[in-house]
């Protein structure tokens, strides 16, 4: 690969409301368990993304697509000395609800059944689609973006089960989460929380991994992560964000922000700023970021 620094943009297109975009080259990143609220279609241009997704490690390389579906706990890292290189669209579960009622036989929710599907053709669309917002075609982006969904979702898609609430045990780590959810700032200890619920403290940890894929500590502060993205994009600054989402501090925000979402708060905000603006930014180093636009050439 060109270049030995890591680079990141993560952004949106005004154009294409409910989608998030990110390309990227990183080496020695490292990305802890967590979720996203929108699909995660990721495609591999250089390397190889080494990713853990439900009972083992998945494997992604050039020519192939990393297919998350929303809220399914996964990690991300490099394959190789290289790193790797890849574009990213993540549409909203509306969104890609619509694209499947429109053009697909499934009916309920849609998904992905295989997290690696091989298809070099879907791999230059989502390119493509990042290419055409970069450049501000909206008509092209919106098309390319669409034509993608409907590839992948009928190359490798279906219904995706409903999340049931059946057991004793899902549904104790179903109040738990309620409760981290409603105290989000002031979380109980393991200890209190299992108390409040009635059950041994390792009990709730045992069901709340079995059914959500990580521990409730693990849980809280992705879902502290996901609360200060809509506060990014709402406008309020990285420091009040951190305060009110229950980080101790803005380097605290940052340090699990990048961990998770792949570039600092400041610059994921900066491009939301930005998202109005006709010319594109280069992508810059991942880990330090300047406040100014980086000419595209």
């Amino acid at each position: 690969m060109a270049g030995s620094a890591e680079q990141a943009r993560h952004w949106r297109y005004a154009e294409l409301p409910g989608v998030d975009l990110l390309r990227a080259h990183y080496i020695d990143k490292t990305f802890v368990r967590h979720t996203h609220e929108h699909y995660v279609i990721a495609a591999i241009a250089e390397g190889v993304d080494v990713f853990h997704h439900g009972d083992g490690e998945q494997h992604a390389g050039p020519g192939t697509l990393a297919l998350i579906n929303p809220d399914t706990m996964h990690t991300g890292r490099a394959g190789g000395p290289g790193g790797w290189r890849y574009g990213v669209v993540y549409p909203s579960p509306d969104l890609v609800a619509a694209i499947a009622a429109e053009t697909t036989d499934i009916r309920g929710t849609p998904g992905f059944a295989l997290p690696v599907l091989e298809d070099p053709y879907g791999v230059r669309l989502v390119h493509r689609v990042l290419w055409a917002a970069d450049e501000g075609n909206a008509l092209a982006a919106d098309t390319l973006l669409r034509v993608a969904v409907t590839r992948l979702l009928r190359l490798n898609g279906g219904r995706l089960p409903q999340r049931a609430v059946r057991t004793a045990g899902a549904r104790v780590a179903a109040r738990a989460r309620a409760v981290l959810e409603e105290r989000l700032v002031d979380p109980p200890s393991l200890e209190r929380l299992a108390s409040e619920l009635g059950v041994g403290p390792f009990a709730l940890l045992r069901a709340f991994r079995d059914v959500y894929g990580m521990p409730p500590h693990t849980w809280l502060t992705d879902a502290r992560v996901r609360s200060a993205r809509r506060l990014l994009d709402a406008g309020t600054s990285p420091a009040e964000a951190a305060v009110a989402v229950g980080f101790t501090d803005q380097p605290h925000l940052n340090r699990h922000f990048t961990r998770i979402v792949g570039v600092p708060p400041g610059a994921y905000q900066r491009e939301r700023k930005n998202v109005q603006d006709g010319e594109a930014a280069l992508l810059v180093p991942s880990g330090v970021w300047q406040n100014r636009r980086h000419q595209q050439t």
